[in-house]
């Protein structure tokens, strides 16, 4: 697999206030799709790949069908109905630079394991330039939650790509991370839990030993939410990437369809249940873009694909006005995510290297 994502901005003051939630809270689920383009996002479907046969897979007409129409607003609400709908009208949505809104990868690689560092770490180490890394030897935030006393063993991750291991350092982070073919639920798992186990083993992977569909790591993930009730909950999907790397525009568009109804799932299950609503805060990003301006580079991202750095990212929960699209020129950087993520929480996040401030009170990077 091919992997190739920043928050500092110029920003008025009233659009760093609005930024600012005005609660904590006490809960968090990150979500990231996999290589998810920022044109799809604030776009829709592209009628110039849909219309492409060397992409669209023979459903042309099905793609135009279910995600086509006659502007850009009707084509992303009808790709991503619960981040058109129930995001744009609650939280927020950052990086359409269409109107001059970017977010950014700090590191220079362009790709998954100095993306998911960038994001978890708070920093940019030069030297993880490569996904078959070892064990990341920097901090990361989760690591760091895990260890404060009221969110001791309420921290958890599940990645379709089993690289999480590493990009996590699961042995030494202290808190479970089920990834690509593992088994969930420990050595005594649930009914329902061996039954998803059973399945994973038996399925098809169409991506190889090293990732799963994001079927079993969205029910995996969703089983333990409901069971064992995390404070944070972080969930990787990756067929959006897989799939756009095979060059397949209808998977892509399927798989991104698909992940958003997954998240609505879980953000109406938060909001029916007494510990978590409207206690709980929802990030959902991406670990690097991919490319447009030459339409047949869609399919990758990395340093030889000049425009695969750029990202976007949707907050919503508590404290977090109803701002929707944010339409401001700015510049925000991947590296800001771990530091917002903690400070959501009410924490302030320090590790074994340099951090980089929150979007919630930086202005440069």
């Amino acid at each position: 697999m091919i992997r190739f994502f920043t928050l500092a901005f110029f920003i008025c003051p009233l659009c760093s206030t609005f930024a600012q939630p005005t609660e904590k809270a006490e809960k968090i689920v990150i979500i990231t799709l996999d290589g998810m383009r920022w044109q799809e996002i604030f776009s829709g479907m592209d009628e110039q790949l849909v219309n492409n046969p060397e992409y669209n897979q023979d459903a042309r007409q099905r793609l135009q069908e279910q995600y086509g129409a006659s502007t850009p607003g009707e084509r992303r609400v009808k790709l991503m109905p619960f981040l058109w709908s129930t995001i744009a009208n609650e939280g927020q949505i950052y990086g359409n630079r269409l109107l001059g809104n970017q977010v950014d990868n700090a590191n220079p690689y362009w790709f998954s394991y100095p993306g998911y560092s960038e994001i978890f770490t708070g920093n940019v180490d030069s030297a993880i330039n490569s996904n078959d890394y070892p064990p990341n030897p920097n901090g990361n935030v989760l690591a760091f939650l895990q260890k404060q006393p009221d969110l001791n063993g309420k921290v958890a991750a599940f990645g379709a790509w089993d690289a999480f291991d590493r990009i996590l350092n699961e042995k030494d982070s202290g808190f479970p991370v089920v990834c690509g073919s593992e088994p969930c639920g420990g050595t005594h798992p649930t009914p329902r839990e061996q039954m998803l186990n059973d399945l994973k083993r038996d399925a098809y992977a169409p991506f190889g030993a090293s990732e799963r569909l994001d079927v079993f790591t969205h029910y995996a993930a969703f089983e333990y939410l409901k069971d064992k009730h995390p404070n944070v909950l972080y969930i990787s999907y990756g067929e959006t990437d897989e799939w756009a790397h095979h060059g397949h525009y209808r998977d892509y568009l399927d798989a991104a369809h698909q992940t958003d109804q997954w998240i609505a799932d879980i953000w109406h299950w938060i909001q029916s249940d007494a510990d978590y609503q409207d206690k709980t805060a929802l990030l959902i990003t991406t670990d690097h873009g991919r490319g447009d301006l030459d339409k047949n580079q869609w399919t990758s991202h990395g340093q030889s694909v000049p425009d695969s750095h750029e990202i976007w990212f949707a907050i919503l929960g508590p404290g977090v006005p109803g701002l929707g699209e944010i339409r401001q020129p700015a510049q925000r950087y991947q590296k800001q995510f771990a530091q917002t993520i903690a400070e959501w929480l009410g924490y302030h996040f320090q590790s074994n290297h340099s951090v980089a401030p929150g979007i919630w009170t930086s202005i440069k990077p």
